[in-house]
């Protein structure tokens, strides 16, 4: 095939159809063209590339490996380019903010205290995308992104709150002995019941190890894909948890769980804030707000005993 400059670029669009069913009859169905019509501009651009996308059956097709790595990366910039121009389209003057952030994080720590953040603003359209796929605001998916990833050293200013793991448990959890004592049960007494967890007892492991009570049988019965059912479990009195503060905090304030003082750890993890370069006026109030609200937690946590790593 002889090679040619890839001069139309509207080619791609009918390649990445075709490449997503497999068929040019079904492409010409989304496209809203003929079988014939999509044949040709896949012809066309195997001419220009220099090299086959499908293979060609009596009966099927068959994309090439080529075709299919092409396909991908064809795939992902229409993607783009589709959020691009939506978020374009938007009117500058739409007062709406768009934030993307964990499930965990928004079910059990945004949503609770929203409500406060919408009595100051009550214009601001407020859309919350809680998937934990990572999300670019620089590309107009989000105005900001609230990611959870490791703590590292690095730019203060980016740094939402540093994550911290304390003991928690529901008061209905607790032995008709534990209920009728008039003083807390301890970190013994609280492991003999059920030890639940998020991916692995790592956690638990540290948490045993220093307190010098590694070497005891423990029952690690439970394990949560996230942190907001790892909570969920806890307040249904399922067994004890080591659950990351901010997560927790809300159900501690409303009196769902109870924290043991003196059985915290520290956590690899941290919430950082990422946004465009450009920022707007809205949104950076609600920075503001997300602050103020994360200062408001630290002083409660301080006062339930637990110390707030800086």
């Amino acid at each position: 095939m002889q090679k040619q400059p890839l001069r139309n670029l509207s080619l791609l669009v009918d390649f990445e159809c075709a490449a997503r069913w497999c068929s040019f009859k079904l492409a010409a169905h989304e496209l809203h063209k003929t079988p014939a019509a999509v044949s040709q501009n896949i012809r066309q651009l195997e001419q220009q590339l220099g090299f086959a996308l499908f293979e060609r059956h009596a009966r099927h097709l068959s994309i090439t490996e080529k075709g299919s790595e092409l396909a991908t990366t064809v795939s992902q910039l229409l993607g783009d380019l589709h959020i691009k121009v939506a978020a374009l389209r938007e009117d500058s003057s739409n007062d709406s903010l768009r934030i993307s952030c964990t499930h965990s994080f928004a079910m059990k720590w945004l949503v609770p205290r929203l409500h406060r953040y919408t009595q100051l603003h009550p214009d601001i359209d407020i859309r919350i995308d809680s998937n934990d796929a990572v999300v670019n605001p620089a590309l107009g998916q989000c105005d900001i992104a609230i990611r959870h990833q490791q703590y590292a050293e690095g730019d203060a200013s980016s740094l939402l709150w540093r994550e911290q793991l304390l003991l928690a448990y529901s008061p209905a959890l607790l032995h008709e002995k534990d209920r009728r004592s008039r003083q807390a049960p301890g970190l013994k007494r609280l492991l003999r019941y059920p030890l639940l967890y998020e991916g692995t007892p790592e956690h638990w492991i540290r948490l045993l190890q220093e307190h010098g009570l590694l070497g005891q049988p423990h029952d690690f019965a439970q394990n949560y894909s996230h942190a907001g059912l790892l909570v969920q479990a806890a307040v249904a009195a399922q067994g004890v948890a080591l659950l990351p503060a901010a997560i927790a905090c809300e159900d501690l304030q409303q009196g769902r769980l109870l924290s043991l003082s003196g059985a915290q750890l520290s956590s690899r993890y941290c919430y950082r804030l990422v946004t465009a370069a450009t920022r707007s006026g809205k949104l950076d109030d609600f920075i503001n707000w997300l602050h103020a609200e994360i200062a408001d937690m630290q002083a409660y946590l301080q006062t339930e005993g637990m110390p707030v790593v800086p």
